[in-house]
């Protein structure tokens, strides 16, 4: 394990929280919108995130295969994809985006965007980035501790 792989581990972890702020974000704020570029109304995103995975590094043949293989390499960022959750439908005929005909005319399709869903992830990718800064911020002061006892 070298020097600056916390610091490394910790950094990809706070990039994956900074685009999970950002998709949520831009949920929040198309949280009304019934009309998109691709027509219909907006679809909730959600980042997907997966363990980064190891290189082609030296395996002890005598540990076996199923153990782990020790330290993590960090997350990356698998996607970002489309919720598929139902539309939340509202009557309201007087609006432009109702349906014209069927058995749901007058309704609305509004996003699938659940504002205290949004809210409790957004608190969650908050607390990981700030968790994340914390060891680094750890790491950096047992560096300069380590420097200090050099003197």
């Amino acid at each position: 394990m070298g020097l600056f792989t916390s610091i490394h581990i910790a950094s990809s972890g706070m990039a994956a929280e900074r685009l999970r702020t950002d998709v949520i974000s831009d949920n929040i704020a198309n949280a009304s919108s019934t009309r998109t570029q691709e027509g219909g109304a907006f679809r909730r995103s959600r980042v997907v995130l997966s363990q980064k995975e190891a290189g082609l590094d030296w395996r002890n043949p005598f540990i076996p295969s199923d153990i782990a293989r020790g330290v993590g390499k960090g997350v990356r960022v698998m996607g970002i994809e489309k919720d598929t959750a139902d539309m939340r439908m509202v009557y309201d005929p007087t609006h432009p985006d109702s349906i014209q005909s069927g058995p749901k005319a007058g309704y609305v399709e509004y996003p699938n965007v659940n504002i205290v869903t949004e809210m409790v992830d957004l608190i969650s990718a908050s607390r990981s980035y700030e968790a994340n800064s914390s060891v680094i911020q750890g790491s950096k002061e047992m560096f300069m501790r380590a420097l200090e006892i050099g003197r």
